[in-house]
């Protein structure tokens, strides 16, 4: 069977490649086709084109990037025409995937949606689309499932999170051996995860390491993302005693004390290592003043939204600053925060349930 699969960013490479995983298992002569990253790559198939050329984030850089965004949505129509798939598959990058899944419908193409588009922090009229263009939708947090079927009267398959699979089924490294590998010192690390995007990067890192003389007996080391080169990173480095750890941030997270973590998926992968940490957020003035009025939701990381709780500090926008994220990291640092954390993050892990929504979702396509 012919797989065409659109993974725009970092977290969708990850789950993308998983599910690649799984449906060479079951269809091993599957042909796939993919827009993804360096993971899906690993695992076979063909790569159009890699996410980092199309990792474009907030309101005011789709803007300053709308030509290249019409460019890649033209090609990307030709590209599945002369591919002609059994089954097109998009995970997650709503804004891009529903344009090509509305396309595709009315060229009778197979649509399968996987980590459904959130549309229960906005742009809930997707609703309609999202009925009109998609087949089967896969939902992945526990309180999706009755948001769709009860309020919106569309039926969806919840698997569970993809995370699990990713994180419990992966070989791990001891901190002995994990700390000699990238000749770091034996002190706590505070792990500082600023994003996969260099927009992000570039707005989150320097205030992340403002903290960095605060906390003398601790070292701090960069998570690098994949889909950026060391050298993108140098200037961060420059003067600077603060390590880089490129395409190991779960090992780090493994063997990591704290972190201080941009919004987004990484937030609910370092709660799922049960460290403690500090989501941080900052973008543009203009998309951060046009989200405010537009997003619908107490909280804007995943641990927060899922536990409907405030249990991790977030500082967004203006509160991001030197003052209180040393504030917030001196108070997960004590023992008796940390324990109430770890508390939390264990009732997380429960609402979540098992692995294996790789399998389920693989399973569901094939068979659809």
């Amino acid at each position: 069977m012919k797989y065409y699969i659109i993974a725009g960013e970092a977290s969708g490479d990850l789950h993308g490649s998983n599910l690649m995983k799984e449906l060479y298992k079951i269809d091993p002569q599957a042909e796939i086709r993919f827009w993804g990253g360096d993971l899906m790559s690993e695992v076979g198939g063909t790569c159009i084109k890699h996410y980092k050329d199309l990792a474009f984030m907030g309101f005011a850089e789709v803007l300053l990037n709308i030509r290249t965004i019409l460019n890649n949505i033209s090609f990307c129509k030709a590209d599945i025409l002369s591919f002609n798939p059994d089954k097109i598959i998009y995970i997650d990058y709503p804004g891009f995937n529903l344009r090509i899944a509305k396309w595709a419908k009315k060229q009778h193409f197979q649509n399968h949606f996987y980590i459904a588009p959130q549309i229960w922090a906005w742009k809930e009229n997707r609703i309609k689309q999202i009925k009109k263009s998609i087949d089967k939708l896969y939902v992945i947090l526990p309180f999706e499932k009755p948001y769709f079927e009860n309020k919106h009267h569309f039926r969806v398959s919840y698997v569970g999170h993809p995370l699990l699979d990713a994180i419990n089924r992966r070989p791990k490294k001891n901190k002995a051996d994990f700390l000699a590998e990238h000749q770091l010192a034996d002190k706590p690390i505070i792990a500082l995860l600023p994003g996969s995007r260099k927009q992000e990067v570039n707005k989150m890192l320097n205030i992340m390491l403002s903290v960095l003389n605060d906390f003398p007996d601790y070292q701090f080391i960069i998570a690098g993302a994949p889909g950026l080169p060391q050298t993108f990173y140098q200037p961060f480095l420059k003067d600077k005693q603060i390590c880089l750890v490129q395409n190991k941030t779960y090992d780090l997270l493994d063997n990591s004390h704290a972190a201080l973590v941009t919004s987004g998926t990484a937030t609910l992968e370092t709660a799922l290592f049960k460290v403690p940490e500090i989501v941080c957020y900052k973008g543009s003035n203009i998309s951060y003043e046009i989200a405010k009025r537009v997003i619908k939701l107490k909280f804007i990381s995943l641990v927060n939204l899922i536990m409907d709780e405030e249990v991790v500090k977030e500082l967004i926008q203006h509160e991001l600053n030197h003052k209180n994220l040393k504030k917030e990291l001196q108070k997960i640092l004590k023992n008796e925060n940390r324990e109430k954390l770890l508390f939390k993050y264990n009732q997380l892990i429960s609402l979540l349930g098992q692995d294996g929504a790789s399998q389920k979702v693989a399973n569901e396509i094939f068979a659809y």
